[in-house]
């Protein structure tokens, strides 16, 4: 079975960068627009798609020119909203479609995120998923958001991080803890729920958790770490691996090392759902898809890709020509860009 779910962003534009100037998009005056939400997902339902997966980022690219301005005059994911506040909205306009958004473990508190997770599950009767992210945007730092820690002990955090909430969603409210028993004043049963006292080498939590039980209890998870670190971490975690490849060579490189680091981590290999990220050109004949496509190679923008790399891979390409060679062997994200292709 092929699983679909749609791709987009809380602004004006996500990665298509330049396509707000297509006098066919309606997203650039629209994303702040609930009714245009609630519109697409009607529309994802009625084409018997599964999920509407949101990105989403904490802060402004800025490695570009050193500056935020060519991400800002771009429309490079910014202007954005939160697309977290959409979801119950679009959950009550559609009856089947899920949802999956992206929500870091490098900004919010794992108490915070299990309760926010509960909330979205009750309000979508069981359709949320969580895409968990460890953000890399140094300039969050300088926002407040949280130290900016290595790659690597990134990860090691979010493991830890979702011990926490996994004890939380599973191991503190029994199925039957809400009574709500009149006669005895008691809504819910104190001996059914208990705290999970979690101590772990970044969190430390007590509990109990905030939230009755949910539908799924514990949400999707989503994960899009393409780095040997993170193929560990989503092996360990994922349920849904989002990928992006660059030929079917590297396609099948990358299929077998996820699969093989799933079975590393003790689960079954084919539990776990690749989803492959792609950016097709749909018409009702060829010539119309083809003539999409030009359409939008017109409205590409050379400056705002560069900017969106930059704010990927941290590498200032401004003064970089187009047949200069970028050698930086530490760098995580170029890497990983280098292995999908």
């Amino acid at each position: 079975m092929i699983h679909i779910n749609a791709f987009s962003q809380c602004t004006p534009i996500s990665q298509a960068i330049g396509q707000w100037r297509n006098p066919a998009d309606r997203m650039a005056a629209g994303y702040r627009d609930l009714s245009l939400w609630t519109d697409v997902a009607r529309t994802l339902e009625a084409g018997c798609l599964d999920a509407l997966f949101f990105a989403d980022i904490h802060g402004i690219y800025d490695a570009y020119g050193g500056s935020h301005e060519a991400a800002v005059r771009h429309a490079v994911q910014v202007p954005g909203a939160d697309p977290v506040l959409l979801i119950p909205a679009l959950a009550a306009a559609t009856t089947h479609l899920g949802f999956a958004v992206t929500y870091s473990t490098s900004y919010h508190a794992p108490y915070e995120c299990a309760r926010l997770f509960s909330s979205l599950d009750h309000f979508t009767q069981g359709r949320i998923g969580w895409n968990v992210v460890t953000s890399y945007m140094k300039n969050a730092e300088a926002n407040g958001l949280g130290a900016a820690l290595p790659h690597d002990e990134r990860y090691d955090q979010a493991d830890d991080y979702l011990e926490a909430v996994y004890k939380l969603w599973e191991g503190s409210w029994a199925d039957d803890a809400v009574v709500q028993d009149a006669a005895s004043a008691t809504f819910t049963d104190p001996a059914r729920v208990r705290a999970v006292h979690h101590e772990g080498p970044y969190y430390r939590v007590r509990g109990p958790h905030m939230c009755e039980p949910s539908l799924q209890r514990t949400p999707v998870i989503y994960q899009a770490g393409s780095s040997s670190r993170g193929i560990r971490f989503g092996a360990r975690h994922g349920e849904a691996l989002f990928v992006a490849f660059g030929s079917p060579e590297s396609s099948a490189k990358l299929t077998a090392r996820i699969r093989q680091a799933v079975a590393e981590a003790g689960r079954d290999p084919a539990s776990v759902k690749i989803m492959v990220g792609i950016t097709p050109m749909v018409g009702e004949t060829e010539t119309e898809a083809w003539r999409k496509h030009e359409v939008a190679l017109e409205y590409a923008d050379v400056e705002g890709a560069l900017a969106l790399f930059g704010g990927w891979t941290g590498i200032d390409l401004s003064s970089f020509g187009p047949d200069d060679r970028i050698d930086d062997e530490n760098n995580q994200a170029l890497a990983s860009i280098a292995r999908a292709n």
